[in-house]
């Protein structure tokens, strides 16, 4: 034993060489969301596990499978690293009271933790550029972040992404899909993978999400989400689509594109590539309505999205 002691599995060191272009992205990021009056705010990595429990939801591979949890040292407190940022930006904002009658830009950047399988483009301990608006309930905030994302990949040089969007309407009108989702995959419930089975109660629409090629045609037989839309959610979503086709960005509507977080209402979006191989997503976001008073504030329309450093 030469008493060498190695990195941990799926921690990364970031060497001087690589360190000029974490900062030009950094420093890009910085420039451009000061230009749209982002200002910047910095949350801890450690919170209690309550928030993400309650934010993220129960029945997701981020709470089920992935985060780091542990006990305060008076083994009173459960705590965990946070596996994203959006829920503890959210409380920072309701406990100093940055949410009362108040539109809010603001962004954070840092470390983010998840016990995932280390493998292309994922990692345990990852680093995160988090954007995030309050207060805005129109379609035109939507466009404005997404367009933003698409500046920042001009300022970068970074050619190759593809948009995807799609609408998850309101948690009322997702849970009349739900049902049709449950019952359309428990008719096939012998064909579910261990995953889907898994989720088929608690998060039905995860199954959608599924990764694995035996799935594939199943999910494509499943009854759309677009067809259970809310009338406000859709015409939200025709105006969202028309403001980016004003400004000359191209997109696609990916109706299988849920997200991973509970949260999640009427818009969703993800900019992917096909250079990290199953690990395409490289900024995703999309709105979360409820998500601040689900936390104890007052009702306040938000929406974000977070871009992976490493990736």
């Amino acid at each position: 034993m030469n008493g060498r002691i190695p990195p941990l599995e799926g921690m990364k060191d970031v060497l001087p060489e690589d360190v000029g272009h974490w900062q030009r992205l950094e420093r890009s990021a910085r420039e451009l969301f000061a230009a749209y009056g982002y200002r910047e705010m910095r949350v801890p990595v450690v919170e209690q596990t309550a928030l993400f429990r309650r934010s993220i939801g129960e029945f997701t591979d981020i709470v089920e499978k992935e985060m780091f949890t542990f006990l305060d040292r008076d083994g009173h407190t459960q705590l965990t690293l946070r596996p994203e940022a959006t829920a503890g930006v959210v409380r920072a904002m309701i406990h100093h009271g940055l949410l009362h009658n108040q539109k809010q830009r603001v962004w954070t950047s840092g470390p983010t933790f998840r016990g995932e399988r280390p493998q292309k483009g994922r990692y345990r301990q990852f680093h995160q550029i988090d954007l995030e608006a309050f207060g805005y309930p129109g379609p035109d905030i939507d466009a404005e972040v997404i367009l933003l994302g698409a500046r920042l990949w001009r300022m970068l040089g970074i050619t190759g992404l593809r948009l995807e969007l799609n609408s998850l309407g309101t948690p009322e009108s997702r849970r009349s899909y739900r049902e049709q989702l449950v019952a359309y995959f428990t008719r096939h419930r012998e064909r579910l993978d261990a995953d889907s089975a898994r989720r088929l109660g608690g998060n039905p629409l995860r199954i959608l999400d599924s990764k694995n090629p035996a799935m594939q045609e199943l999910v494509a037989g499943a009854p759309r989400l677009a067809d259970s839309l809310d009338a406000d959610s859709a015409a939200h979503f025709e105006r969202l689509q028309a403001l980016l086709k004003d400004a000359g960005l191209a997109f696609e509507i990916n109706p299988r594109l849920v997200r991973g977080l509970d949260y999640y209402s009427r818009t969703v979006f993800e900019w992917t590539t096909a250079l990290l191989g199953a690990q395409s997503a490289v900024c995703s976001g999309g709105r979360y309505d409820g998500l601040v008073e689900q936390l104890g504030g007052e009702p306040t329309p938000g929406i974000g999205w977070a871009l992976g450093e490493e990736r």
